[in-house]
């Protein structure tokens, strides 16, 4: 497995919708707020238990970014979600597949009766 690139630079745009991510390697990724919010790795998405599908984020904007130590940084939302910590390493998985990530989270929202537009938290489906 090879190393992932170093981020060198994280800006939210204007509207607060979308994370930019520029990495050592020349290379950038744009992370919708509502893909960062409904991918949280905090325990309200991955549980105590089972893993929630967060429904209605259609609209969700980030309110602030925080750094953790060397590794990660902490996102807070408008919706007052700021407990996930996202690794250097989970931002740089998001943004590699951003497209593939909100095709199988629409699919989850499906299958749990959910949309983007309304709110809820159900478990994931088997």
């Amino acid at each position: 497995m090879q190393p992932i690139p170093w981020p060198t630079r994280l800006t939210v745009n204007r509207d607060h919708s979308v994370l930019t991510v520029d990495y050592d390697d020349g290379t950038r990724h744009a992370v919708s707020a509502e893909l960062l919010r409904v991918m949280t790795p905090s325990a309200e998405r991955t549980g105590h238990g089972a893993r929630q599908v967060i429904g209605g984020k259609r609209g969700v904007t980030i309110r602030s970014i925080d750094p953790v130590g060397r590794y990660a940084v902490r996102i807070g939302f408008d919706d007052g979600h700021d407990t996930g910590l996202y690794t250097f390493e989970t931002l740089h998985n998001l943004g590699t597949s951003p497209d593939e990530l909100f095709a199988a989270y629409e699919a989850e929202l499906a299958k749990v009766a959910l949309s983007r537009d309304r709110p809820g938290i159900a478990p994931a489906p088997s």
